[in-house]
């Protein structure tokens, strides 16, 4: 891939980045954002901020507790089969227009770790949530040993090597997921693993089966959620 230069360059270097990694994610990470759901009874008007091919979207509607489902990415179409609400094409480095305070719940999945200005993301978000409302962000877990062990080594976290890059441009650890939310204006609720978490040195083993999935969290999950909610007016 040529490196970005100027806006049209720019543009274009997002639009393959985007086109390369179709915006999916394992059903792991797709189960945890689940639990989140279920454990605040979540529902009324949702987003999928970085809806990609659409297989949360789907899964979404599948739940029949929403009210209206949008999806939002930056592929100019919608996938065949999907039947939103609403489909918006935005590149997400940049405001979508209007939404004002419209959405219950906002669930930007692996989205951030794409993106050039995380604090922007996190007002955008805010701007989209209603007052009493919900968001969802999941991202890589650069606090779990085998991506501290990658730092270490490499100089790097994990999933932000050359294998992940250009699409995995932004990391960030919990505390940088807390300060931004709170500049934002969002009150944390707190932070969920996926418990599953690939070995150093491993990938297509994780810590949970040579465990008995027993070693779980943190420490041992390649992936992490945090939600908040924002404060009513």
């Amino acid at each position: 891939m040529s490196k970005p230069t100027g806006n049209k360059s720019i543009a274009s270097w997002r639009m393959q980045s985007a086109v390369g990694t179709q915006g999916i994610s394992g059903d792991h990470i797709y189960a945890m954002i689940d639990r989140e759901i279920a454990a605040y009874q979540l529902h009324g008007a949702v987003l999928d901020y970085g809806a990609g091919a659409g297989n949360l979207t789907r899964r979404l509607l599948g739940m029949e507790v929403f009210s209206e489902v949008v999806a939002v990415d930056l592929m100019p179409d919608q996938p065949a089969g999907l039947h939103v609400s609403r489909w918006l094409q935005q590149d997400l480095n940049e405001s979508i227009p209007g939404f004002d305070a419209y959405f219950d719940l906002v669930i930007a999945s692996e989205v951030i770790e794409h993106l050039e200005n995380p604090r922007f993301t996190a007002r955008e978000l805010y701007r989209l949530c209603r007052p009493g409302g919900h968001i969802i962000i999941t991202t890589p877990n650069n606090e779990s040993i085998r991506s501290l062990l990658a730092l270490t080594i490499r100089g790097h976290f994990v999933q932000f090597d050359k294998g992940w890059y250009p699409g995995h441009i932004t990391s960030l650890v919990r505390k940088d997921l807390l300060r931004i939310l709170v500049e934002a204006g969002f009150d944390p609720i707190g932070f969920r693993f996926t418990d599953k978490g690939s070995l150093p040195g491993r990938p297509t083993h994780t810590w949970q089966e040579y465990s008995f999935e027993t070693l779980r969290g943190l420490r041992f999950s390649d992936n992490l959620l945090v939600s908040a909610r924002k404060p009513n007016a």
